[in-house]
């Protein structure tokens, strides 16, 4: 997990002005697929807060292979800062969901360093962590400190403007490549509907 992040490129290059977006349906598992015209800046495709349009990224963790998926998904509301997590079904890889690159990227490190577990960045800062020592999916610490820091993590989220009521379930579910309708996974966008990896942008072509 602490392999060579110079790999891991979360920009987005914009190849067309509407993307496909995952749009997040709170308290299920199951997404819409979206199509929105995405914010372009300088060349590249970039969150636009104003709209909920937030970008995700889903980075494979076992093997360093520097395979890293990435997206857009609408309704969690972050107005900054990200937030990320090695609880990812069923590969469970790190996924990111945030509003700029920066604090993806040290959501996503974060993750790392801890070997695992959940974290909230905002302005470069960790606001709140949870380990997961042990495969990166379970802690060996007290329930007691386990809930505390959870709170600590859902608190954090609120206050960067996560409108869900449990973001970090709602995301470990987002790279489950079985669910409808539209999943990212470490390999790029995943229609599951059709059961097939689609491009990130529109075009003439796309069914």
């Amino acid at each position: 997990m602490n392999g060579d992040w110079s790999k891991v490129a979360l920009a987005i290059p914009a190849e067309g002005r509407r993307a496909k977006v995952i749009g997040v349906v709170p308290g299920q598992i199951v997404t819409r697929k979206l199509v929105e015209e995405v914010k372009v800046e300088d060349g590249q495709a970039v969150a636009d807060v104003e709209r909920d349009i937030l970008k995700i990224a889903v980075i494979e963790r076992h093997r360093a292979t520097g395979n890293v998926g990435l997206g857009f998904v609408r309704g969690f509301g972050l107005r900054h800062g990200a937030i990320a997590s090695s609880v990812a079904h069923d590969s469970h890889n790190i996924v990111v969901v945030g509003a700029d690159d920066e604090d993806m990227m040290a959501a996503a490190r974060e993750v790392a360093a801890m070997g695992g577990g959940l974290a909230a960045v905002e302005g470069g800062q960790v606001r709140a962590r949870l380990p997961l020592p042990i495969a990166g999916l379970m802690s060996d610490a007290p329930i007691e400190v386990v809930r505390r820091e959870m709170d600590e993590l859902l608190a954090a989220a609120r206050k960067m403007g996560c409108r869900l009521h449990d973001p970090f379930m709602t995301m470990s579910f987002l790279a489950l490549p079985v669910i409808p309708e539209l999943k990212l996974t470490d390999r790029g966008l995943v229609d599951v509907t059709q059961f097939k990896f689609v491009p990130l942008f529109e075009s003439s072509v796309d069914s």
